[in-house]
């Protein structure tokens, strides 16, 4: 072949080429700063489990990138125009990834599971509306509920879980604690903790194979290490912390090979108060603390100005978000007044506060990994320090930070951030009765005005209702301050460019994971 016809043999073959029979194959090495606890989603508290699990597992509905509730392991669904019945008519191609078949009898094992007392699940108070869920058939299922819930439907996004593993099986004890079985795209392979967990494409998913081989989740606690590990090439997708994406990613190196991404994120960051501790009993003390902290600086130091101030538990955007709750804006002379009235003053002279014979000294509990979390607890150490309040901070990894301090309340004070999905219900972290431990109000807020509200705004499908019940709700932790709302932050993501088919929506940019690609010619694994 003559060297001009093989040239215009390239090209035509480059133009015809399919765009996706080549594109099987690679893996996608992602880098956290935080392993997983365990495997089973029901058990699970943190985002590190629910992220592995969310790769692993399928629930009756999931969100699409539009946000809205679509099918997942039902292909359809139906609500009685009273709003007390769903019915969810399953899929019957689905298989568990060890080859058994999915059927309704996993959807009612998952629920019966759920709402036994000796689950320790944080996500009960989800279906306490529901009367029943019984099957029609192998693959219908109706759920009845005693009365009108308005999370209803996003509450069957939880993932099913395997009858015939669990069954009459201790959960707690569970081989799929570390080595989970869905139904989801990727299959589980192993899990070095502390180092990384691997998946691998799911053969038999009933959506398509993804076209990646593989999911590589790696922990790497310092966001430094992780950064210097996606310069080297060694992993392809991380969150960014705002230096990073401001002044350390615009090389050339980088515009060549990754794309970045900003988007509002559903998750805020808090400095919560442990409310059975004796400093903290008193609303007039966690006011001050809010008056003598500059969100706007913390802001602007630690994101760079990328996310807005937080007033309350949503972001500010969303339709239930009340813009006219008081605020704490920074006022370090109010803050002592305050102080004062509390009943602290600096009687020795010292520049600490007193109060029946304690100084007015506390400890701030951050988990390890997340400088944006420890920076902001320096610069309200100093601010406090300002008004009399000594501030100690202690960085804990992890695991240890959630199942021995947060979990046992063994803590003062805690900057921690929430995840706070799409729907508005906070039943899980603000109720009362959600005080237990390993339960989510792990604060001990109890209000029973809050109580109320919260369990009117998810028994009304009423928008306006709903939304004046939120409203209020909003108002009184304002006025309460269990927590100072510091900031809803930006979701700021890199990713390789050698990944195709990744798409930013409102749900960000992996709701869609299965579907990646990479070409051929780009593979690196």
């Amino acid at each position: 072949m003559e060297r001009r016809e093989f040239l215009k043999f390239l090209v035509l073959s480059a133009i015809f080429r399919p765009k996706k029979i080549f594109c099987f194959g690679d893996k996608l090495v992602t880098g956290s700063i935080g392993d997983a606890s365990n495997l089973i989603p029901i058990l699970a508290t943190d985002s590190a489990s629910h992220e592995i699990a969310s790769l692993i597992y399928n629930g009756l509905l999931k969100y699409d990138k539009n946000l809205n509730l679509v099918g997942d392991l039902a292909e359809k669904f139906e609500v009685s125009p009273d709003n007390l019945k769903i019915k969810f008519h399953l899929r019957k191609n689905v298989l568990w990834q060890d080859g058994k078949n999915f059927s309704a009898d996993d959807v009612v094992f998952t629920y019966n599971l759920i709402m036994d007392p000796n689950t320790p699940t944080a996500y009960r108070s989800d279906y306490d509306y529901v009367k029943s869920v019984k099957k029609i058939d192998n693959y219908t299922i109706e759920v009845i509920y005693k009365r009108p819930f308005a999370p209803a439907l996003s509450s069957w996004t939880v993932s099913i879980l395997p009858k015939h593993l669990l069954y009459k099986k201790n959960i707690l004890t569970s081989p799929l604690r570390t080595h989970p079985i869905g139904t989801g795209p990727f299959k589980f392979k192993k899990w070095e903790v502390g180092q990384k967990i691997e998946l691998t494409a799911n053969e038999k998913y009933f959506d398509g194979r993804p076209y990646l081989d593989g999911y590589i989740y790696r922990v790497i606690p310092d966001p430094t290490t992780m950064f210097l590990e996606l310069k080297a090439g060694k992993i392809d997708l991380m969150g960014l912390t705002p230096i990073q994406y401001k002044r350390e990613t615009n090389s050339k190196f980088f515009k060549k090979n990754f794309r970045k991404f900003c988007y509002p994120t559903f998750a805020y960051t808090y400095l919560g108060f442990n409310l059975l501790h004796p400093f903290f009993k008193d609303k007039r003390v966690r006011q001050a603390i809010s008056y003598a902290i500059n969100k706007k600086e913390i802001i602007n130091i630690v994101l760079l100005g990328l996310g807005v101030e937080a007033t309350g538990p949503y972001r500010p955007d969303m339709w239930y978000y009340n813009p006219n709750v008081k605020k704490y804006p920074y006022n370090p002379e109010k803050a002592k007044i305050l102080l004062r009235e509390a009943g602290w003053k600096d009687i020795d002279g010292d520049g600490i506060l007193e109060k029946d014979g304690k100084k007015f000294i506390f400890t701030i509990l951050t988990n390890q990994g997340n400088l944006n979390r420890l920076k902001s607890a320096q610069i309200i150490q100093k601010r406090l320090e300002e008004v009399g309040i000594k501030v100690k901070i202690r960085v804990i990894e992890w695991a240890s930070f959630i199942n021995e301090f947060i979990n046992k309340k063994r803590f003062e004070a805690v900057i921690l951030g929430w995840s706070t999905g799409i729907d508005p219900d906070q039943y899980d972290i603000w109720h009362s009765s959600k005080t237990a431990e390993g339960e989510l109000n792990f604060i001990s807020f109890k209000n029973k005005e809050v109580d109320k509200l919260l369990e009117e705004g998810r028994s009304t499908f009423d928008i306006e209702k709903r939304k004046k019940a939120y409203f209020k709700f909003q108002e009184i932790l304002a006025e309460e301050q269990p927590y100072v709302f510091l900031y809803v932050p930006y979701s700021l993501v890199i990713l390789h460019k050698r990944f195709k088919n990744v798409k930013k929506a409102p749900a960000g940019i992996t709701y869609n994971i299965e579907k990646w690609y990479v070409p051929k010619y780009e593979q690196k694994y």
